[in-house]
């Protein structure tokens, strides 16, 4: 029985707002019972007296689970308008549907109770301000929290108890499928399914990359079974990068059940929002490891294998063998290491021919900043390195020659599997099509039309299949006759000439040295011109190799730059001889050490095809001398001297020891005057007006927050400064 007694007539002139949440889209679907008693809640709203066309109904957040706000926008606005006070009743069956945590279960209740708004479940109807119903709702709340918790713990708990046993079903990686038994993992049935994972662990050891199994891919036109919880259905697909990655670094291919491999994390983002975060976990810290599982397509000791190689080659590890090959010529890239500090050597290119050359990054600090502990060209490294291993490997050659064309051969085969594969699924799906429009009725043309096109669809795609399955096998490599195998020993002997044919890559030739080289150690003996090489090949072998390195020729004899820089300048505004005058009172000296004069500064000039000095002066106005500008501007030379040291008028000296030159414009022309204007006082009136001594003046003529002129006649020659004319009067 509801205590009506509390239903004043101002909560009956607001709204009432009904409720209604489901945590997942599983019990919206099928548990509606539930659904249709929280529904019903809008007629007891009615039967407590709200009219009808006042009672809402907020079911927005129905999927939507309880523990927080974030994304249930049916909470938020309900909150938002019992803040505004349009709110008199909420109903709910309970408070767990409401909120399950107390932040959001308790924030609503002081809203509840400041703006008098009822709630209301299946118990009773309650009032938040009131102490009594208020804790009885504090309860419920905290009831509610603490029930999600325990759900959550017998849910884990089983989760966790059944992965241990390796028997919980979660999403398989294509390639797998669950077995009628408890944790059963078989194979898939489908064939070509099958043969494109199997074709993935089969290439990589060939090519070492992850990246170039997917370019193999592509090359070969071959499809990549693609699976999803959204289409049980295997579809067909172009593979991509991830795609072959994911294959690559999935440990349930080598027979392993895992559970617990990632974590989840709340963090606060940039906005406020709390949001969750996925993280891998080290496999040291998976809640489930079983090894055995299951059949796998590799074993464990190849699966860790790809892994250690995977990360050398995102990630290779310092004073390591380096990881996936690189493009450009440089044969020793990635194993050539320092022979001072033993850290990897970088690679540079340079010169019209991009030749390669290998530098240390280390900074020694007894050498001082920039300086690296060597520095060499890699021509004549690269070329001893080969030869050495060209020489190591002729014993084997033709066995491994054979054994290269046996390898072509069978990855010739695993294509061409792949594609008869492929072939029959087409063949398949053309087969299907046509079951399904002849099983149709023929009077129903609107499927029959359908059908029919998908029928034709699926012919179409049959016949381009057939035509490239026809192609490759006409470009299947032939098998080597005996006459052809004896020609293969004969070209074994003269690897020489194999390796320098211009059909084998660097990439090639850099794969090959990897296989067999684990580090080529580079000392450079600058003094004798002459590179020592330490050689450790996989077998643990050391080979000594000494390269004879180019002799540096003896830098030319030259000027320094930065003063043909600055003789470059100074020939724009004076003669050879003034330059030299310049230049010998700076201390700079000629190639040989000598002193400069007007011939040797001609014959600089010349050489670096400088331009004479022509008499004119680039930019605006006339630069001239002092005394020039002396006699235009009608003042002494030593007049000027001094406006140019307290800064009353600007000079320009391109370098020091050069002649001080002043260019004549109107502006300077508009500072020298026969009277003094208005507004202008003499230096002695301006230190009484301003209140400053002379010196202050001069420094704000020279940063131009005060103005003078100059004035040549009358009693009162000199400086006149500008001040107001009221200051004027006041004198």
């Amino acid at each position: 029985m509801i205590d009506t007694n509390k239903i004043q007539p101002t909560h009956l002139q607001r709204q009432a707002f009904v409720y209604v949440r489901q945590s997942t889209a599983s019990q919206v679907e099928y548990n509606k019972e539930s659904t249709q008693r929280q529904y019903q809640l809008k007629d007891r709203a009615i039967e407590l007296g709200w009219p009808h066309q006042r009672v809402k109904i907020i079911d927005e957040d129905l999927a939507q689970s309880g523990a927080d706000s974030m994304h249930r926008t049916g909470f938020t606005m309900m909150t938002s308008e019992v803040a505004l006070g349009r709110v008199g009743l909420l109903l709910s069956l309970e408070v767990s549907r409401v909120a399950r945590n107390n932040s959001d279960w308790y924030r609503l209740l002081d809203l509840c109770s400041v703006t008098n708004t009822l709630i209301g479940d299946g118990d009773g109807l309650y009032h938040p301000g009131l102490f009594n119903d208020r804790l009885l709702l504090g309860m419920k709340g905290t009831m509610a929290e603490a029930e999600l918790h325990v759900i959550r713990a017998r849910l884990d708990g089983g989760i966790r108890n059944k992965a241990a046993r390796g028997e919980l079903r979660r999403g398989l990686p294509v390639g797998f499928v669950w077995g009628e038994q408890d944790g059963e993992v078989l194979m898939h049935p489908d064939q070509a399914v099958c043969g494109a994972i199997q074709t993935i662990f089969d290439k990589f050891p060939q090519v070492g990359s992850a990246r170039q199994v997917w370019l193999w891919f592509r090359s070969q036109q071959l499809l990549f079974p693609l699976q999803s919880s959204m289409a049980p259905e295997i579809q067909w697909v172009t593979p991509s990068y991830h795609a072959i990655h994911s294959v690559l670094t999935n440990p349930t291919y080598a027979g392993v059940y895992t559970y617990g491999k990632t974590k989840q994390d709340r963090f606060v983002d940039a906005n406020g929002q709390v949001k969750k975060r996925v993280k891998r976990k080290p496999r040291s810290q998976w809640s489930v490891f079983i090894h055995d599982h299951h059949e796998g397509y590799i074993d464990w000791e190849t699966y860790e294998m790809i892994q250690e190689r995977l990360a050398k080659n995102t990630r290779p590890i310092s004073h390591h063998e380096s990881g996936a090959v690189r493009e450009g010529t440089a044969l020793l890239q990635g194993i050539a290491t320092c022979g001072n500090c033993g850290r990897r050597l970088k690679v540079y290119y340079q010169g019209r021919n991009c030749s390669p050359g290998y530098y240390c990054p280390a900074n020694k600090l007894m050498e001082g900043r920039g300086k690296f502990c060597m520095r060499v060209g890699g021509v004549a490294l690269d070329a001893a390195v080969a030869d050495a291993f060209l020489e190591a490997i002729s014993p084997a050659a033709a066995e491994a020659a054979l054994l290269a064309e046996k390898n072509i051969e069978a990855e010739h085969d695993r294509a061409i599997e792949q594609w008869r594969l492929q072939l029959e699924r087409f063949r398949y799906e053309a087969e299907r099509a046509e079951r399904r429009f002849k099983a149709v009725e023929p009077e129903n043309r609107l499927v029959a039309r359908s059908l029919e096109r998908q029928w034709e669809q699926s012919l179409k795609a049959l016949e381009d299949a057939e035509k490239d399955f026809e192609q490759r096998k006409r470009r299947y490599p032939k098998t080597l006759t005996q006459e052809q195998k004896a020609l293969v020993q004969i070209l074994s002997g003269d690897l020489q000439k194999v390796w320098y044919a211009p059909t084998i890559t660097s990439r090639d030739k850099k794969e090959l040295l990897q296989v067999v080289l684990q580090e080529v150690n580079i000392t450079v003996d600058r003094t004798n011109d002459i590179a020592h090489l330490l050689v450790r090949w996989k077998t643990e072998a050391v080979l000594k190799i000494d390269v004879p390195l180019p002799r540096r020729s003896a830098p030319p004899i030259r000027t320094k730059q930065d003063t043909i820089d600055l003789v470059r300048r100074l020939a724009e505004y004076y003669t050879d001889a003034i330059i030299a005058g310049i230049l010998n009172r700076q201390e700079r000296r000629t190639a040989g050490g000598l002193e400069f004069t007007a011939n040797r500064v001609g014959n600089l000039r010349r050489y670096w095809n400088i331009p004479n000095f022509d008499g004119n002066k680039p930019g605006d106005g006339e630069l001239v001398t002092i005394q020039k500008a002396a006699e235009i501007l009608e003042l002494a030379p030593s007049t000027l001297h001094r406006w140019l040291s307290d800064g009353f008028i600007g000079g320009e000296q391109i370098t020091p020891g050069a002649p001080w030159q002043i260019r004549i414009t109107d502006e300077l022309r508009s500072k020298f005057m026969e009277h003094p204007p208005e507004g202008y006082a003499t230096m002695k009136e301006a230190k009484s007006i301003l209140g400053v001594s002379r010196q202050t003046i001069l420094n704000r003529l020279k940063t131009g927050k005060l103005s003078a002129v100059h004035v040549r006649k009358g009693k009162q020659l000199g400086l006149y400064i500008k001040v107001s004319n009221k200051q004027l009067k006041l004198i």
